[in-house]
């Protein structure tokens, strides 16, 4: 599967890379349109004019955060896919389990593509392939490994499992239920052994 769109890739100098870093703490924290890039700034040690020569915009920025979150989920996703061998069944548990894993590892607020396009829903913004992308890869890998189990049921058996893991995702950001995506991963348990 290819990765989200890549418009958005900057040459990362070890500045930079700091610039990345503190933006990304920072957004996720406090959210992408609250944080100024004053305080980016302020908080990865660097000026505003280095800031600026390295990303010209903070929409750049802010599209770098993403797109290094999203490469690291994937890189820890992939080691919980490989462990759980090649049943088709127990990698798309393992999804669940890693998203359980991730979010207790990377903080309690939730996804960070989900809450970012609460604030970003403009297809011109260079974070939004990054947002939308994340998911249709997301749903890319269910259905594949859905077509595994039911080629014939793999279109919808991909969406329901997509849904219930977004849906879970954000249930667990918002502190809806104590074990949002646990639930999640049992009825997608039940799902599968009826398939």
């Amino acid at each position: 599967m290819e990765s989200a769109g890549e418009p958005h890739r900057v040459r990362m100098t070890p500045a930079a890379r700091r610039i990345v870093e503190a933006a990304g703490r920072l957004f996720y924290a406090r959210g992408i349109h609250a944080v100024g890039v004053d305080l980016i700034a302020a908080e990865a040690g660097v000026t505003k004019k280095t800031l600026y020569d390295r990303f010209g915009a903070k929409e750049t920025i802010v599209a770098e955060y993403l797109a290094a979150r999203d490469d690291r989920w994937r890189a820890f996703l992939a080691g919980y896919l490989e462990a759980a061998g090649p049943s088709p069944r127990a990698r798309i548990l393992a999804v669940f389990d890693a998203s359980r894993d991730w979010s207790a590892e990377q903080g309690a607020k939730g996804c960070a593509m989900v809450n970012a396009h609460a604030e970003i829903s403009d297809p011109a913004h260079p974070a939004y392939p990054v947002i939308t992308g994340q998911k249709r890869w997301t749903l890319e890998l269910f259905t594949e490994l859905a077509r595994e189990i039911d080629a014939g049921r793999a279109p919808r058996l991909g969406r329901t499992l997509l849904l219930l893991h977004e849906g879970a995702l954000v249930a667990h950001g918002i502190g809806v239920l104590p074990d949002a995506i646990g639930e999640a991963r049992e009825e997608a348990r039940q799902l599968l052994a009826g398939s």
